[in-house]
């Protein structure tokens, strides 16, 4: 197949992956991306002349880029430097109320027995063990596999996993599964949070979401750099492989021919010829048009209801004194029902929101502050309506002083040593086009949210999808699964394609 040639549209990680697992096995690939760097959400940027992660911040599911690296025959180990957390995040909900999460449960376990006593601390355990078994009954069938249809799914668990399907609560919500194992409403939040990493509220997504639980005691890492270190590491192992990438170009129309995917065309007017595309896109993009009318029936176009959630994000450095910050470290809102009410139905920012913040320079578990000021990421949730009503200076002005207050209550004070990048739903509409700044495609609320989400094929013969609005779903290892199942896809159906008598496909050289 090394004859066959690809365009991956798009260096968000799904891309990466997939240009790397292409390039690995021989295939001719290119990835075209419109920014001037890869990584799309793994993203630093500037402030003061440091660089501030102002994406993801969590890696998880380590085993993904294991395997993606092993099949490019090296390492993740050999290409970047990892550290496991043994503590996993520092909550809070006022000056008084703190708690710890480790990744050894026994520790969790003894930390929530002080916090909330030990009836709470047993209902922990119990999550626990649910939790683990959702995400072994999901894993093989569900997240390492093709997209599955409800039906699809209880056909690969079989028989013998069909009650560990029913024993996962598909069609309960988080919340509601929460309140089987929590009394307490502070830790019904605490965990109901892990539905906010799918971009969605715990009062309307399905209970699977508790293996966001399982998947944190499985092993949470730091990575040096940060996640957008990783995109590089990822983009310059592909390179090393044979792939090539072309930033600063942008894609305005995949181009067909005959039925098929025939290449695509750039903002320039510059036609680049393939025999296969994947579009490392938000779906959405591609059903609104944006890549052109014949990749419309390969896309979604979703309404700004269905969306998932969109943040408000400030880059800052500053000096945090009076909380001792974690890495990770979060900030409860009073009342959670309210605050998703305000972002999901009333369309507007929370007045007292929930407030995560990323200490980047704490790389210890013990969270020593560093000398001088240290770089912060701080994040509210907020509607994705970037597209049709940005919000305004006053509305931004806002949140910042609503979220500082949270801040104050809980403890922590922030002498800022300069002005914060500050990142809006807008802008976030801007950075991905057709999301309307929802960062995690559509939301994962109710139990068939999961399934509306596309696979990596697509209706266009020749196009294939990548990234966190397709299956298996959002987040860092998620969104590099589908770029691994993208290119599997696609190497299937070359082959398929090269045995069939008589096929012929275009590609190769340029049609400008």
């Amino acid at each position: 197949m090394a004859e066959k040639r690809v365009i991956v549209i798009g260096a968000g990680i799904g891309g990466l992956t997939a240009a790397l697992s292409l390039a690995a096995s021989g295939i001719d690939v290119t990835v075209v991306e419109r920014a001037a760097q890869v990584g799309g959400k793994m993203r630093s940027l500037p402030v003061g002349g440091v660089p501030v992660e102002a994406g993801p911040t969590v890696f998880t599911m380590r085993w993904v880029f294991d395997e993606a690296f092993a099949e490019a025959g090296t390492t993740l180990d050999a290409e970047l430097r990892l550290r496991p957390a043994s503590l996993l995040a520092r909550h809070a909900w006022s000056g008084r109320e703190r708690l710890d999460l480790f990744a050894d449960i026994a520790a969790s376990a003894d930390a929530i027995g002080a916090f909330a006593g030990a009836r709470e601390a047993e209902g922990y355990r119990r999550f626990c063990t649910r939790a683990a078994e959702v995400y072994r009954t999901l894993e093989g069938p569900f997240i390492r596999s093709d997209r599955p249809s409800p039906v699809d799914l209880a056909q690969r668990v079989g028989l013998s996993g069909l009650g560990s399907l029913w024993r996962i609560q598909p069609f309960a919500t988080l919340w509601s599964a929460l309140g089987e194992y929590f009394r307490d409403a502070r830790l019904r939040q605490l965990f109901g949070r892990y539905a906010t990493y799918c971009g969605a509220s715990p009062f309307e997504a399905p209970a699977t979401l508790m293996l966001v639980a399982h998947v944190e005691q499985a092993g949470v890492w730091t990575v040096e750099g940060g996640l957008s270190h990783l995109a590089r590491v990822v983009a310059g192992l592909a390179e090393r492989r044979g792939a090539r990438f072309r930033l600063g170009a942008e894609v305005t129309r995949i181009v067909t021919e005959r039925g098929r995917v025939a290449g695509v065309e750039l903002a320039d007017g510059e036609r680049i010829a393939a025999d296969a595309v994947i579009a490392n896109a938000d779906v959405a993009a591609l059903g609104n048009g944006l890549l052109g009318p014949d990749a419309e029936p390969a896309g979604d176009s979703v309404p700004a209801r269905a969306r998932s959630l969109s943040a408000v994000t400030f880059c800052l450095r500053a000096r945090a004194t009076g909380f001792g910050l974690a890495h990770h470290s979060v900030f409860f809102s009073a009342d959670y029902r309210a605050e998703f009410s305000a972002i999901l139905r009333d369309r507007r920012l929370p007045t007292d929101p929930t407030v995560y913040v990323c200490a980047q320079d704490r790389d210890d578990d013990r969270g020593h502050a560093p000398d001088g000021p240290e770089r912060l990421l701080l994040l509210v949730n907020a509607p994705a309506d970037g597209a049709e009503r940005p919000l305004s200076p006053q509305e931004i002005a806002a949140c910042e002083t609503t979220l500082l207050r949270k801040l104050s209550e809980c403890g922590l004070l922030l002498e800022p040593a300069g002005p914060a990048t500050i990142t809006r739903p807008q802008d976030f509409a801007t950075l991905f086009p057709g999301t309307g700044g929802a960062l995690y495609g559509r939301a994962s609320h109710g139990w068939t949210a999961t399934f509306k989400r596309p696979g990596a094929r697509t209706r266009v013969p020749g196009l294939y999808l990548a990234g966190g609005s397709v299956h298996p779903g959002p987040g860092v290892p998620m969104a590099a699964q589908s770029g691994r199942l993208a290119a599997a896809a696609l190497r299937a159906d070359l082959a398929s394609t090269a045995r069939s008598p008589g096929a012929a496909m275009s590609g190769g050289t340029s049609m400008r």
